[in-house]
């Protein structure tokens, strides 16, 4: 896959640190915080510390550079995002949450939308999966860091298949290797790489672009 700067629309040169076994949270981070948005979080946090998985938000890095690049850098990094809102969230908060779920999908990562039972999911993300926080939460998410793994077979599965197109089997392999952290699918993807008949020029472009 080739990605490109939401700031100017050109291919960008990646500049960054994949974070296996990582997920982005998209929630209100500014003070003041509701409760219950801070009761999911902790919630949400002590299943995927339990399952080996660890979480990041737009503050878990000061770059001190565009705040939105910050953000699609972070988004580019992890494998899974997870958004959490509520009907106290403001409409600003709520755009950017969704905003940030459309970057994640549009690159191929695992969305869950965590609502409130009052919350509104917007008609274009109604498809997009969610849970409520209520008693079943537990085994809800459960049940989903279960459905990583089932994916993370089938992408490494796809992968394996469409050698004869380096292109779609790195991408594939990449998203194996980003939800389960295992370096087999890594070193499948720099094998495919280093296989593929790409003349010099694409070669440094895209040895930039997997960047694995």
């Amino acid at each position: 896959m080739i990605f490109y700067d939401p700031t100017s629309g050109n291919v960008l040169p990646l500049d960054l640190e994949y974070k296996p076994r990582t997920c982005f949270i998209m929630t209100k981070l500014g003070k003041p915080i509701p409760h219950e948005i801070t009761n999911i979080r902790n919630t949400l946090n002590k299943y995927l510390s339990q399952a080996n998985y660890n979480s990041i938000d737009a503050n878990s890095a000061i770059q001190g550079k565009d705040f939105l690049l910050k953000i699609w850098n972070q988004i580019i990094s992890v494998p899974i995002g997870i958004a959490i809102i509520s009907k106290d969230l403001n409409p600003y908060t709520l755009a950017n949450i969704f905003y940030e779920i459309g970057i994640l999908q549009a690159y191929g990562k695992e969305t869950l939308i965590i609502k409130t039972k009052d919350s509104y999911v917007p008609s274009d993300f109604i498809r997009t999966e969610y849970i409520e926080y209520d008693r079943s939460f537990g085994k809800k998410i459960k049940q989903f860091i279960k459905h990583l793994q089932d994916q993370a077979g089938f992408y490494s599965k796809t992968g394996e298949l469409l050698k004869e197109n380096p292109l779609l089997a790195i991408d594939y392999l990449r998203r194996a290797y980003l939800i389960t952290g295992n370096k087999v699918y890594r070193d499948q993807a720099q094998s495919i790489f280093k296989e593929s008949k790409f003349d010099k020029h694409s070669s440094d472009i895209f040895k930039e672009q997997i960047h694995l």
